[in-house]
């Protein structure tokens, strides 16, 4: 088991440096897209509706204090779970839009963001940097929701419906406040 582990994170870590995100630092760290960049496609482009009616599937969170998170208990409201890491450029760019969203539709849509850093000391103290008050630093250290979902790409986000059932997947940073997204969101009712 652990051997198959160590092959499933060597390759995910391949697949996440092949699709652009990388875990560099300071100077040498991934470039921040410009605001002002045009998407290369529409965000409706980018989604994936082939997993739809999926389940929700049946993981604990945990984030540095221990508190655990289970998926399922988050049923009974639409639920956007976006997959992240501090180490990924495209990632931390849309934080912010994302951070909106999350306090603008409190009450309607759940947003829970779930960091596949390895290295989870920095998540919190990353968050708090970066005026996201608004998100629990919750954890996947072992990419379980990676590779549940088989991406390989970051930022990855779903969408549940509040039945916890899949409406869709969205690989790739995306602008959560542009009028186009809002409507990829109504889905989920």
């Amino acid at each position: 088991m652990s051997l198959s582990r160590s092959l499933k994170l060597a390759v995910l870590g391949c697949a996440v440096l092949a699709a652009g995100c990388d875990r560099q630092t300071g100077s040498e760290a991934q470039p921040q897209p410009a605001a002002s960049q045009p998407a290369e496609a529409t965000a409706a482009d980018r989604v994936d509706r082939s997993h739809k009616g999926s389940q929700l599937p049946d993981f604990a969170l945990q984030d540095t204090q221990g508190r655990q998170l289970r998926l399922p208990s988050l049923k009974g409201k639409p639920l956007l779970i976006n997959l992240w890491a501090t180490w990924c450029g495209p990632c931390v760019a849309e934080l912010p839009a994302l951070g909106k969203l999350a306090v603008d539709r409190v009450g309607e849509l759940q947003v829970v963001i779930v960091s596949q850093d390895t290295d989870t000391a920095k998540v919190a103290p990353f968050l708090k940097e970066h005026g996201m008050p608004q998100f629990d630093a919750w954890l996947d250290p072992q990419n379980d929701l990676s590779f549940h979902y088989n991406t390989g790409n970051l930022p990855t986000t779903v969408l549940y419906d509040a039945a916890g059932r899949e409406v869709w997947r969205y690989v790739g940073a995306n602008d959560w406040s542009s009028a186009e997204t809002a409507k990829l969101l109504e889905e989920a009712k």
